[in-house]
This record gives C-alpha cells, structure tokens and sequence, in this order.
C-alpha cells in the first residue's frame, strides 16, 4: 500500500537528513520524496511516498512526529487529494523529426521549455500516469531522450483544510496580532 505522507518541518539544516536516517533505519523505501517552502513563515512543507502496510504507515507516521524538528505529519494517502509532479525531459531532436515532437508535446498538454540545434526540452506537469505516458512513447524511438528530470509528487488535501493547518492558521494570526500589539506599545511609549 503506497502511503503520502505530508509534514512541515522546521526549515533548518539537518532535518532531511534526520528524515531520511528514519526510513533508512526501518528499512523503508522512499519511493518519492520533495520538499519546499510552505505558507508559514520557518517552516518547509516535506512530502514523502512510500509503500508500507497500514499498521506500517501508522508506525511511520508515528515516528516521523516523534524525529526533532517535526512539528505536524498527516498521511493523506487515502484522503481526497490532488497530487501533480513535474518533469523536465531533453529528448535529441533534428530538423526531421522535430514537428513530430512537436505535435507529441501538443497532444500531452505539455511544453517546449528550450530548443536548439541538436535537442529541445520537455516540460510536463501532470499525473505519474501522465507523464510515464510521454516518456514511453518518447522511447520508442531509441535514442531521443537524452535527459530526465523529475521532482517527485506534490500532493495536497482538496477541499477543507485539516484541523492542524487551521490551528496553525490561527497560531500565525495570533502572533501577527501579538506582534501589532507589541509595535502599537513601543509606538505609544515613544509618543509620550
């Protein structure tokens, strides 16, 4: 069973390292892994797939909560979710076959991010289905890809926001609001 797994994690050096050592020490694989900055200031949104029993995702989910720097872990596998990833694909192109890239590109909803004598690249954001799709047809004429570049998935919950983000939401308006105070203070004491 593949499990997705989404933490925000305090943006430090070390911490993927830390993340990665627990998986290495369950012996689990990670079958993709990318990391970013999130919407709150400090702290980077880290998604991580891999596949593992249902008892086995709970175990994972428990220990990523439990590593330093951590601050929330929600496996949102089996929640309704949109999930993309992007891939980047430098496929040898000559003036022969260059409009049948080209119309290949069209039909995938994808896009030519560069161009030049010998070779042009690919941009796909889409499904894994999706973009497995192109690669395959781009293989069958051997030799044309010259390069891929994937970023692993990207997934997050549809609709409502879960209670962590809400309370996290919250924490970050309180200490906006705190923060306010405070300057209206030190503005009032330096008025009088």
């Amino acid at each position: 069973m593949l499990h997705t797994f989404v933490a925000y994690v305090e943006d430090l050096p070390g911490v993927l390292t830390r993340v990665a050592s627990l998986f290495r020490r369950l012996n689990i694989n990670i079958h993709s892994l990318t990391v970013g900055r999130s919407e709150r200031p400090g702290l980077s949104r880290l998604t991580l797939v891999c596949e593992a029993s249902a008892e086995g995702g709970d175990r994972i989910r428990a220990s990523l909560f439990k590593l330093e720097n951590v601050v929330d872990v929600d496996d949102i596998a089996q929640a309704p979710a949109v999930t993309r990833e992007l891939a980047l694909i430098k496929v040898a192109a000559t003036p022969r076959n260059r409009a049948q890239i080209f119309d290949l590109v069209e039909v995938f909803r994808a896009r030519i991010v560069d161009l030049t004598s010998e070779s042009l690249m690919i941009e796909m954001t889409g499904v894994e289905s999706k973009i497995e799709g192109l690669i395959e047809v781009l293989r069958e004429d051997e030799g044309r890809i010259l390069e891929i570049c994937r970023s692993g998935k990207m997934t997050m919950r549809r609709g409502h926001h879960v209670s962590s983000v809400l309370r996290a939401m919250g924490a970050v308006e309180a200490e906006a609001a705190a923060k306010d105070a405070l300057e209206n203070g030190v503005a009032d004491k330096m008025e009088s």
